[in-house]
């Protein structure tokens, strides 16, 4: 079940969505309830940014691409804070939104790595 910001499991691993479609977000709740992970939605940077400092999750989902006002800025904000650095994140996009390959991998390189998969084990 898709929980909103102010009323996660506690006890479940967490994952926030930020920005994700409907049909995305959808089939990655319907996904990971299957696996007992409690699913926070966020519309905007800002918005994760703060849900992210408060509940701490397991992995964070962003969809690049971000009007509000940039994904790749929520990527540094969580890279420079001393509090999200650690952070597991995964990207995502669409075809529309790609601006280029370098700038996905400069942003997000040092913050996805086998960390990622070793450590949700």
């Amino acid at each position: 079940m898709t929980r909103t910001a102010a009323n996660p499991l506690p006890c479940s691993p967490t994952v926030v969505v930020v920005k994700g479609t409907p049909e995305m977000s959808a089939l990655l709740d319907a996904v990971l309830q299957t696996r007992d992970y409690t699913v926070l939605l966020a519309d905007s940077t800002g918005e994760a940014y703060a849900l992210i400092r408060r509940v701490h999750p397991h992995l964070v989902l962003v969809g690049l691409g971000l009007d509000d006002p940039d994904g790749y800025e929520l990527l540094s904000m969580l890279k420079l804070d001393p509090t999200t650095r650690r952070t597991r994140v995964l990207t995502c996009t669409s075809a529309e939104a790609v601006t280029g390959p370098s700038r996905t991998a400069d942003a997000t390189a040092d913050m996805l790595h086998a960390r990622l998969i070793g450590s949700m084990n």
